[in-house]
């Protein structure tokens, strides 16, 4: 059995109270090595304890991959409250295609509000809040402000051009990522659309596309569900693909409906034919055990979504519990093997 090392000294970055943006929580990192800068770059989720819950993103950087230093005071990608992803945008993904730098990250029209609350759950609720609410009687309201998932690209993790979306608007649809490479000739999409699509799935899975542009996909096709008791109520994705030897190396994240608890396992896909999945594991790899993994907004989650391999070692940056980030290691040769000798579909 393989489990993952996790730091000693987690959580590797915590709330700021010294900045109201990212004074309740920072989580679910995209995170990089890029080779000019000779640095690991994490592009963070945060938000403060406003009643909205706006969600923006920030900027950090380390030598080690282990100890992060914050950039910027302010938010390196924030919101505009006027345009199609002006309520928030978080959970960031990162790839290098070429010489560009192409980050994911999935967006609202409205603020979710500060969805650990009952009472706020629905953006419609701060009616407080002039600007900030939108008629139920608006025929967008029927839309529910779903999430999707938008494309920007950037050289220097500080200046960033937005694309537009990359998700059909009428499905939520997140932990959504891209691979590093074509495959085939075309550029592959990873998404989560929460629908079924003819009885295939009962709930979240992973599915993948195709396509020519980078921002309009071919039909969806389904690629993994949920089969163990730790991921019975949903599965998605967890960080961008690495290509090796033996197949593409993904982690992805488990939910169970026994505990609402998420955990981490992983599978190697085709090169070739990323549709097909020829190894998995079917026992997790991690999953929630200290107060910093348990005790937050999301009681019991880790949600890896940003991985280097340096010199060997796997560095996995997942978020805890909806309120840090925190970093687990492994030998990834070792990994790889053991997925290819132990984990056989």
């Amino acid at each position: 059995m393989f489990k993952f090392t996790k730091y000693a000294e987690n959580p590797i970055l915590s709330p700021n109270p010294q900045n109201d943006w990212e004074s309740a929580c920072v989580l679910n990192p995209a995170v990089i090595y890029d080779e000019k800068q000779k640095a690991f770059v994490m592009v963070y989720r945060a938000a403060g304890f406003d009643k909205q819950h706006i969600i923006r993103l920030g900027l950090a950087k380390s030598n080690d991959g282990i100890h992060f230093e914050r950039s910027l005071p302010d938010p390196v990608f924030d919101v505009d409250k006027s345009d199609a992803d002006g309520g928030c945008v978080e959970d960031p993904r990162l790839v290098k295609i070429g010489d560009t730098y192409f980050m994911v990250y999935a967006a609202r029209a409205y603020a979710p509000g500060q969805y650990w609350l009952q009472e706020n759950q629905n953006f419609v609720m701060c009616k407080d809040l002039p600007g900030e609410v939108i008629s139920k009687d608006s025929p967008f309201f029927a839309n529910n402000n779903k999430t999707v998932s938008y494309l920007a690209m950037t050289y220097d993790f500080v200046h960033y051009k937005r694309l537009g979306r990359i998700t059909d608007a009428r499905y939520d649809d997140r932990d959504v990522m891209l691979f590093p490479e074509k495959v085939g000739g075309k550029y592959v999409r990873i998404s989560r659309p929460k629908f079924g699509e003819e009885g295939k799935v009962k709930m979240p899975s992973i599915w993948l596309s195709f396509s020519d542009d980078l921002l309009e996909y071919d039909k969806v096709e389904l690629l993994m569900t949920g089969e163990q008791w730790w991921e019975t109520a949903r599965i998605g994705a967890a960080c961008p693909p690495i290509r090796t030897e033996k197949g593409w190396f993904m982690l992805y994240h488990g939910v169970a409906e026994s505990d609402e608890c998420y955990r981490v396992g992983a599978v190697l896909l085709d090169l070739e034919n990323p549709l097909k999945v020829i190894r998995r594991t079917k026992d997790f790899l991690m999953e929630p055990e200290f107060d910093y993994e348990t005790k937050g907004f999301y009681n019991g989650c880790v949600f890896p979504t940003g991985n280097v391999v340096r010199d060997g070692t796997l560095y996995i940056y997942y978020g805890c519990a909806d309120k840090f980030i925190a970093l687990a290691t492994a030998d990834f040769n070792e990994l790889i093997d053991y997925l290819d000798r132990e984990c056989k579909i």
